[in-house]
């Protein structure tokens, strides 16, 4: 009985993660076309609200092409894996009720964002295309250099918190937000966000003007919609993840969704204002800025807590 509760609540979680995955590329629609002074998707149903439902029958009924050259079966299972990835991911959501019991659910998100990486550099070494390969070995090189400040980051409010499991940080933000306490890390956590999920300004895995759409360059219909859904769940699971970390994490209140909305909107902010980032100036953020900040954070939460410790030593 509880394998099966435990199924339905999963089956549920993904359907709803599908469903808000939908309205958020309307939202980006609407938001990017008031950004540049025009409307956006309006003709469909009331206001375009059906739009996103009518792109997705569109992308899964289109025929399903593949280079002749390609590799077929990475090809084909690389974008399935994918969007696999990042719906598995959610599971480690602190949900307040049995239906998982993640202690260990940050291990889980870096291991889970790890293995992303392997899905964009197969999809675009099997396509057989030098702009396909060249997208997707910029944007491993770009994930895995953001990947160690994202679990810097993670470690040092491992120190803070004492455990791995994201449960502690609703006890821990009762009273007071982390984003108060650690504003600029929040900001390079936010930061890091936008490059893990290949967003602008650091969209360089499917930089347009100079890779001809980078590494899903030969994929249509299907295998690009599997894509677009794996992204935009990931932007979905690291907004609600920011929530958790730094603004409190009461997922039963109703203000919880609000802030959820608010990041979300954030990323489709940023892209409607900011230009693309030099490749060598992304590099040099990750490793010259951000490492060191985050390592500084990380000695400094763990001074804290040996000062801690050996206070409370002294007292006792």
């Amino acid at each position: 009985m509880d394998l099966m509760l435990m199924f339905i609540g999963s089956l549920l979680l993904i359907i709803c993660v599908l469903v808000s995955v939908a309205f958020l590329t309307l939202l980006e629609r609407k938001v990017l076309g008031y950004i540049q002074i025009r409307k956006g998707p309006n003709k469909v149903g009331l206001m375009g609200i059906p739009q996103p439902f009518c792109d997705a029958i569109k992308l899964f009924t289109k025929e399903q092409t593949y280079p002749l050259m390609s590799n077929y079966l990475p090809y084909y299972f690389s974008p399935i894996f994918s969007l696999f990835l990042s719906l598995v991911i959610w599971m480690c959501m602190p949900m307040l009720i049995n239906l998982y019991s993640f202690n260990l659910g940050l291990l889980f998100f870096l291991c889970c964002t790890s293995m992303g990486v392997y899905t964009v550099m197969v999809a675009g070494w099997s396509s057989n295309s030098n702009y396909a390969l060249l997208g997707s070995l910029r944007s491993v090189a770009q994930t895995i250099s953001y990947e160690v400040s994202l679990a810097l980051i993670l470690l040092s409010f491992v120190f803070l918190i004492n455990g791995y499991n994201m449960i502690n940080f609703l006890f821990y933000q009762e009273y007071l937000w982390f984003l108060i306490m650690m504003f600029p890390m929040g900001l390079v956590w936010f930061c890091s966000c936008l490059a893990e999920t290949n967003r602008t300004p650091f969209d360089f895995a499917e930089g347009e003007s100079e890779l001809v759409s980078g590494f899903n360059v030969e994929y249509s219909s299907g295998g690009f919609a599997l894509i677009f859904l794996a992204e935009y769940s990931s932007i979905l699971f690291m907004s609600m993840l920011f929530v958790v970390m730094f603004l409190g994490c009461d997922i039963y209140n109703f203000f919880f969704y609000f802030k959820l909305m608010f990041i979300s909107f954030v990323f489709i902010w940023v892209r409607g204002t900011l230009p693309r980032f030099r490749y060598d100036k992304l590099m040099y953020l990750a490793w010259k800025n951000f490492l060191p900040f985050s390592l500084n954070y990380l000695c400094f939460f763990l001074g804290l807590k040996i000062l801690l410790f050996l206070y409370l030593y002294n007292y006792i």
